[in-house]
């Protein structure tokens, strides 16, 4: 990796401009499989961890979140409403870079989650009612029963399009940043790694007030 696609030195008071940077390049090399996937991390019962790849759907960097939507009944969800506190990984192995995020979570407000919603496929918005994610199911075909069921509830028997309400139990999921870390790839495995962290104070429901950042080089 070239010199300048390494951390800059010194390291800048405010590392999110660095990770929205290396989102939207990622985004606009396509990188694949799917340059939105990152893994997140929950806490279960017992300290349990759990971990499962979703989709990066929102970076707000000047405030500092990102938005996630997941069933709220699902086990991240659960464990979620438990344990309001999450990690998450992005990994782009051909850009050579990786970002690790930690932070309290809470739901998005309703417009977020109504207009995200409203601007999937059609069948997706259908199957969010239809599955009770996480839990368990007899068969395959239970399941397009389920599908089935929802449809003629809706009155979308035949309909390849229409309407679809937002569950309640489905949603926006906001994970505010107060540890970042970023990572570049190096020569002869001699990479680049640092670390911010701040303190957040909740404001209200969706948001929270930031101290200043505080960032150091970390040995690769």
């Amino acid at each position: 990796m070239a010199a300048d696609e390494l951390l800059p030195e010194p390291l800048p008071a405010d590392p999110l401009p660095i990770f929205a940077t290396w989102f939207s390049d990622a985004r606009a090399r396509n990188v694949q499989p799917n340059p939105d996937a990152m893994v997140v991390a929950t806490v279960g019962e017992n300290s349990a961890p759990s971990a499962r790849v979703v989709l990066c759907k929102r970076l707000v960097p000047d405030q500092g979140f990102i938005v996630f939507f997941t069933n709220y009944e699902s086990r991240k969800g659960r464990e979620l409403a438990a344990h309001p506190r999450a990690a998450a990984v992005f990994h782009w192995d051909t850009m050579h870079r990786q970002v690790r995020l930690e932070g309290p979570v809470v739901l998005s407000p309703a417009p977020e989650s109504d207009q995200y919603f409203a601007s999937r496929a059609f069948e997706s918005r259908v199957g969010a009612w239809a599955s009770s994610q996480s839990e368990p199911l007899a068969s395959r075909a239970a399941l397009v029963e389920q599908v089935k069921s929802v449809r003629e509830r809706l009155g979308l028997v035949q309909a390849t399009e229409g309407t679809v309400p937002r569950p309640p139990h489905w949603g926006g999921v906001r994970l505010w940043i107060d540890t970042i870390e970023l990572w570049a790839e190096g020569a002869g495995r001699i990479h680049d790694r640092a670390r911010w962290q701040r303190t957040l104070t909740r404001k209200d429901d969706f948001t929270f007030s930031a101290g200043t950042w505080t960032g150091t080089r970390l040995n690769p």
